[in-house]
Parts: structure tokens; sequence; C-alpha cells
């Protein structure tokens, strides 16, 4: 079952993340009010400030790709922490497509399997329970496999490291303490 408050909160959230990435990018350098919490292996630790509030995430992009399409926008995996919201370990991911209407982002870590729900270019978990039992396989895993279809009936595949997870996550632990 979708909360539908989650999906409302988390939009505008995931959104906000995938903009101060992209400026930074296209800006050569971080924004002013945001702080680069360091590189830990495949994973990236930040801070900045969202609507007077201070947000943690870590992420990560694929280190393989797979699929038949002709083009795909960025492809991510964040971890949030929003701690003047009592929100921590907010999973979700931006995959470069609109996704398939009423489809389901698959993950597998290891021996263990998890559906996230889907809406426009982005995927969630449910309840902040999936959020956590999730991050607990990412620290504990190698590598994760990730598995969606666009609204064109693209299947894709992504492979992600998970090395340097656990050390991203704590920064942010550190960082954002509720």
């Amino acid at each position: 079952m979708v909360a539908v408050g989650r999906i409302s909160a988390l939009v505008p959230a995931l959104a906000g993340a995938a903009v101060v990435l992209s400026l930074a990018a296209f800006s050569g350098s971080a924004l002013a009010q945001d702080k680069d919490l360091g590189t830990f292996r495949d994973w990236n630790a930040q801070s900045y400030v969202e609507a007077g509030a201070k947000v943690c995430n870590i992420w990560s992009k694929p280190k393989k790709e797979e699929g038949k399409y002709t083009r795909r926008g960025e492809v991510f995996a964040f971890v949030t922490h929003r701690p003047s919201e009592n929100r921590r370990n907010e999973i979700s991911f931006q995959v470069g497509y609109t996704f398939k209407k009423d489809s389901e982002l698959r993950i597998a870590i290891g021996g263990k399997n998890f559906v996230l729900f889907t809406e426009g270019e982005s995927a969630w978990t449910a309840t902040t329970e999936e959020d956590d039992q999730l991050v607990r396989s990412m620290k504990a895993g190698n590598s994760m496999i990730v598995r969606g279809v666009s609204s064109r009936g693209t299947q894709t595949k992504d492979t992600y490291s998970l090395f340097g997870f656990t050390a991203a996550l704590n920064a942010i632990n550190q960082a954002c303490r509720p």
C-alpha cells in the first residue's frame, strides 16, 4: 500500500536533490549553501539547505547500465535524512526515463529482494520500515541490481556498487543528527 503523504513529501525532495546535483555538475563547483561531506569509494555525501532546513543525502551512479534504449537521462540512487522532519534513511531512485504506468522498481541485494513504487522518473519505498530494511541490506551487500520498465516498455538493469555505502551513510548520520 502506497503512503500518499509520503509520495507528496518525497517528489519535491527528490526533484530538489536532482537539481542540486545537476547544478553542481554544470557549474563545476558546489552551490554556496551545499557542503560536500566526502566521497567514500563509490558513494558521495552532501548536505544542503532546502526551504530553510538542513538536508543530508548520499548518492551514487550505477557502475553498469543495461537496456535497449536509445536515450536515457541521469541515473542515481539516494538515501536522504531530513532531521527537521524527523525523517531518516529515505531511499529513492532517479532512473533517467518515465516509468511505465503502475510499474514497480525491483531491487536485489544478495538474496534479498525489494519492490518500490514508481511515479514519473522516480521510485521509493512505501514505508520507513522498508527504507530501514533496504538500508541494512545495502550496508551488508557488495552490489545492488535495480530493474525497471520505461513507459515505452524498455526493460533496464542497473548495477550499483555498495562499496563505501556505510562510510557515506555514517557521514550524513553525523552531519544530520535528529
